[in-house]
């Protein structure tokens, strides 16, 4: 391999500025004003942070009234916990005895939406957290006795960030439908790699991030269905028609837009370019690596996402001899670093903590090549061979 040359697999945890937003971006640097005044730079601000609203809103099949700018995922997920909270709430903030006031959500959920649901639970919400299958699939039948009369959201992320599953959210968001919930969807992962049509999902919140469709970190989108209820989480000014105050993050939201554009337009060519290099990836270490497993829904999983468990060789180790030879990857979710614990979604699949804490996850995109794919295999075959032989796991 060429001296200095790094090959990234982390792309779930955030993707690199794509060359045509970045210079976009620097050529926007000049559209300083506040988008909110009325004279003439503020105007041209304006019309910039609508252009962007709308690109985010053709990404989704959305009206461009229904996006609202956030600071990313995290807020966005956030504000949809706390609109829950007010709901369900009475005017003091005390949890109403009746009515509706339960939440469903799965085992497997980033942190946002996890410790979110936690913190609605600690108040006297009624938290549902339901399993999944072995292939990370919630299991409908839970679901189905899970809801009642008294369920007031179902929150189901579309693609899991570690593994790559992707749930049937148009069947979820119909039965929660049904028993006349609100449904909300965590779409970081899955937009930008596979559709995302938000009626055909029939969800009425949604929420992404510009970091992880090639655009910048610090700035994503809340998608809020025509007429579901909605509190703002920041208390300010009139921005986002109230929804959300601050002074426009002018070139975020630019550069979301950007990305947004690009995103749509080479939705088609990423599916069909980077899903064969997962597949090289998986048949080359199943071929070449004893004894591996290979995490995640066998068809029903995001294109560019590969976890496999490596038992017998620990997660970190294996991370930093990749690293040392060019490589770079994750043991899990960015969120859960330096975290001790083995992944909760592992553990929720089934997959005992030696699996779990033997686990990387590969994500790839735009950029890798099949030769950075074969590398990857090449040098990963002798470092799991070599942790293996030092292990005192027998595998």
């Amino acid at each position: 391999m060429p001296d200095k040359k790094r090959i990234y697999m982390d792309y779930n945890a955030t993707t690199p500025l794509r060359p045509e937003v970045k210079a976009a971006m620097i050529e926007d640097l000049e559209i300083f004003g506040n988008a909110s005044s009325m004279h003439a730079a503020g105007r041209l601000a304006h019309g910039r942070v609508e252009e962007a609203r709308n690109a985010v809103a053709r990404l989704f099949g959305a009206s461009p009234r229904e996006i609202i700018f956030t600071s990313g995922g995290s807020e966005s997920n956030n504000t949809i916990f706390q609109t829950i909270r007010r709901l369900g709430s009475d005017a003091s903030g005390k949890v109403l005895p009746s009515g509706r006031t339960e939440i469903i959500t799965t085992a497997i959920e980033h942190p946002c939406v996890l410790n979110s649901a936690a913190f609605l639970q600690s108040l006297g919400f009624r938290v549902t957290f339901l399993p999944v299958d072995e292939y990370g699939k919630i299991k409908m039948d839970t679901l189905e006795d899970a809801l009642g009369e008294r369920t007031l959201l179902v929150s189901v992320m579309m693609a899991n960030n570690e593994i790559g599953t992707i749930q049937d959210i148009a069947a979820i968001s119909k039965k929660a439908k049904a028993a006349g919930a609100w449904m909300h969807t965590d779409a970081v992962q899955a937009v930008g790699k596979i559709p995302v049509a938000v009626d055909e999902l029939g969800v009425d919140y949604l929420t992404m991030s510009a970091h992880k469709i090639y655009g910048p970190k610090g700035i994503g989108a809340l998608y809020v269905r025509d007429k579901a209820p909605l509190f703002p989480l920041i208390h300010g000014g009139h921005q986002e028609d109230g929804f959300r105050a601050g002074t426009y993050n002018n070139i975020g939201i630019f550069g979301l837009g950007k990305a947004a554009e690009y995103a749509l337009a080479d939705l088609e060519a990423y599916g069909k370019t980077i899903a064969p290099l997962r597949t090289l990836l998986r048949d080359g270490l199943l071929e070449k690596v004893p004894n591996i497993k290979i995490n995640g829904h066998p068809r029903d999983v995001l294109p560019n996402t590969l976890n496999v468990s490596f038992p017998g060789a620990e997660g970190e180790s294996i991370l930093l001899s990749m690293d040392m030879m060019g490589i770079e990857a994750s043991t899990g979710s960015a969120c859960a670093s330096g975290s001790l614990e083995p992944s909760h979604v592992l553990m929720a699949i089934g997959s005992g903590p030696e699996w779990a804490h033997g686990s990387i996850r590969f994500s790839l995109g735009w950029g890798i090549t099949e030769g950075d794919v074969r590398y990857t295999v090449d040098a990963i075959a002798p470092i799991v061979s070599r942790l293996r032989a030092i292990s005192s796991v027998q595998v």
